[in-house]
């Protein structure tokens, strides 16, 4: 069971363990906002609803330049699992710029791929290819692509969460 954690102006921060976020709770770190129905935790001193959404209360300074780290996953879920270059089913993923002409491994250089485009691509750009991207590779933005561990959403998280942009 996972919780999601709100800062004191309740923007969403992460997704921590149920376990971490009844810890916040008991220590009065945090308060629950949204509980989880059923069977209560028992503790020493109270009894505590299962925490859905908690919030902290004291506001953390998050840094503004926060940026999720390039996976293999993440580009897959950017691009929605189909190819940048015929729309079909991706499992793969390429660099524009292959890397051994100096193409990064960062969002702006890399796209969700099937196997066909790249074994035929190869070693070339799209430009020599005469292939044109069907989508403009960029950084992910959005709720939950800032929100570590936010990429399956809880029904009761949804109010909480930007609308991804």
């Amino acid at each position: 069971m996972r919780t999601l954690v709100l800062n004191a102006g309740y923007e969403p921060l992460a997704v921590v363990s149920f376990k971490r976020a009844l810890v916040l709770v008991m220590n009065e770190k945090a308060t629950i906002v949204e509980r989880v129905e059923g069977e209560p935790v028992w503790g020493t001193r109270a009894v505590y609803d299962r925490p859905a959404v908690i919030v902290l209360t004291r506001y953390v300074r998050v840094p503004s330049a926060r940026r999720s780290p390039v996976t293999r996953r993440g580009v897959l879920r950017r691009d929605g699992f189909r190819c940048g270059y015929c729309g079909s089913s991706a499992t793969t993923i390429d660099h524009v710029l292959p890397r051994s002409r100096g193409g990064k491994d960062s969002w702006e250089n890399l796209v969700a791929c099937c196997l066909r485009c790249n074994n035929v691509k190869s070693d070339r750009t799209p430009q020599e290819m005469g292939w044109k991207l069907r989508i403009a590779p960029s950084a992910p933005r959005g709720g939950t692509w800032t929100v570590r561990g936010a990429e399956r959403t809880d029904p009761k998280w949804e109010r909480y969460l930007p609308i991804a942009a």
